[in-house]
């Protein structure tokens, strides 16, 4: 069923624990911290229950709505709507929401459609992931997930050597109606405003950490479950005005802690098991249906780059110089080919798992592995684009509320171009996009958002056909042998 954004902001007063330092807050829908961030994840569930936006954004089986990214993919035309719903989804955020609530969501979707993936010798597990999956799409639940050791728990000889407990989340212990885990997790994203996170391991585990190899699912507001987020950047936006992204788009990151908290055996989709507990996200679609939404998004947020990079160069007139016409062509080019890159994971869809369509994999991991690598890139050339305007404007929007004031801003701040407040608007953006805080973590995120840029390249060698590739270099040597010697 689709969820309203009254409904979702109504669930996020559920008693979780949310710390900001030694800050516990009580209510991330009107904590300063959080708000504006909850209202948008708000009215992207109000965007998908409008019942304009339903055909898009929504599909039905057996008289129910459900939202698109829980379509089971057997054809292209389940892509193509899969597709369309994660950009209108990223739209509503500019790209800046890179933990919206189809990312996750997508990733326990496609690993349904191979879940007979779950069930081995050492558990059986594929009715607990349809189950949670039937969950999911019928409470239109917001999941993030924490799937990755904190960097402190990469050295477990460090810990035992000492004889600490290693920090990293494990099991702690079995019981008849559930397992027990504490320790650490990263890293949360989006968390402090999601219904629920999934608690798993995208890279491998070494054979003997088995209690690490836990896959399961917990509310956010779980009885010994504390999220502490990283230094909130919505706080010290004082207006929209001033910082147009900060205001509204920080989704937050947070720490997940645990402590001796009950997850019951319907929520366990893993368990002792290092091999299979990361291979359930590439040996199913989970992982390449997840990170078509992270090319979709980024790629609208790269629509937005390259809008504001010809703006820019329009308030100064810089867009007539030959030179920055070619930097533009350059930005344009670059946004049209990964526009290519994601068409061409429908178009080229795999037949895979039986009686399903997958993206592309190996053009998905391409376009992945080009916004890890271009997007500082991307940064640098919109930098200099905007020169020293961001710093020739006053230090806040609060100039225009006094008279004198802005007589004088608007006849200097002028150009032939654009008047003083639009340009003062437009470098405000400027900057938050490329040098505020704000713009700091994106920048640190797009560069880790899959994980290091060799993990990526690595999904890439694992999906590439080198046997078909080497042939057709054989193929051409064998069309040729040794030549004949000269006068034989």
């Amino acid at each position: 069923m689709l969820r309203t954004g009254k409904e979702h902001l109504e669930r996020l007063r559920d008693g979780r624990v949310v710390y900001i330092g030694k800050e516990r807050v009580d209510d991330v829908t009107t904590h300063p911290a959080f708000r504006h961030a909850a209202a948008t994840a708000a009215r992207i569930y109000d965007m998908k229950a409008d019942p304009a936006n339903r055909e898009t954004m929504a599909f039905e089986e057996d008289g129910e709505s459900y939202s698109a990214y829980y379509i089971l993919a057997k054809s292209r035309d389940d892509l193509r709507q899969r597709s369309r719903t994660h950009r209108k989804i990223a739209e509503a955020t500019h790209g800046f929401f890179g933990r919206s609530p189809d990312h996750v969501a997508s990733f326990v979707t496609g690993m349904c459609t191979k879940r007979e993936f779950l069930d081995t010798e050492g558990g059986k597990f594929s009715d607990n992931l349809r189950g949670y999956y039937e969950h999911m799409r019928q409470n239109d639940i917001y999941a993030a997930y924490a799937v990755l050791p904190p960097q402190a728990a990469r050295d477990p000889a460090f810990y035992q050597q000492q004889n600490l407990p290693v920090p990293t989340l494990q099991l702690v212990r079995e019981e008849d109606d559930g397992v027990v885990i504490s320790g650490m997790k990263m890293l949360a994203t989006g968390a402090v405003i999601a219904d629920e996170i999934w608690i798993g391991n995208v890279i491998p585990l070494a054979p003997d950490q088995t209690k690490q190899a836990i896959t399961c699912a917990i509310p956010c507001n779980a009885p010994g479950l504390s999220l502490w987020s990283r230094k909130p950047m919505e706080v010290n936006a004082r207006t929209e005005f001033d910082s147009p992204l900060s205001w509204k788009l920080d989704e937050t990151d947070a720490m997940v802690m645990c402590e001796e908290v009950k997850v019951p055996w319907e929520r366990v989709f893993c368990l002792d098991d290092p091999t299979q507990s990361s291979r359930i996200y590439t040996q199913t679609p989970s992982h390449c249906y997840g990170n078509h939404q992270s090319n979709v998004r980024f790629h609208t947020k790269l629509r937005l780059f390259v809008g504001l990079a010809s703006k820019i160069t329009q308030s100064t007139g810089a867009n007539k110089i030959p030179a920055v016409a070619e930097t533009l062509g350059r930005l344009a080019a670059m946004e049209a080919g990964l526009s290519g890159m994601i068409a061409g994971q429908i178009e080229a869809a795999e037949e895979w798992p039986e009686g399903h369509v997958t993206f592309n994999r190996r053009m998905m991991y391409a376009a992945l592995n080009w916004c890890t690598e271009s997007h500082s890139g991307i940064i640098d050339i919109v930098r200099e684009l905007c020169g020293g305007g961001i710093f020739q404007m006053p230090a806040d929007v609060s100039v225009m509320h006094d008279d004198e004031l802005r007589r004088q801003f608007e006849n200097y701040w002028q150009t032939p171009q654009m008047d003083a407040l639009a340009r003062m608007k437009l470098f405000r953006l400027a900057w938050d996009l490329v040098g505020s805080e704000f713009a700091g973590r994106h920048q640190q995120y797009e560069k880790f958002y899959a994980g290091a840029s060799f993990i990526i390249r690595g999904h890439s060698f694992r999906e590439t056909p080198w046997d078909e590739l080497e042939a057709i270099v054989d193929d051409l040597m064998a069309a040729y042998d040794v030549p004949a010697a000269e006068g034989a």
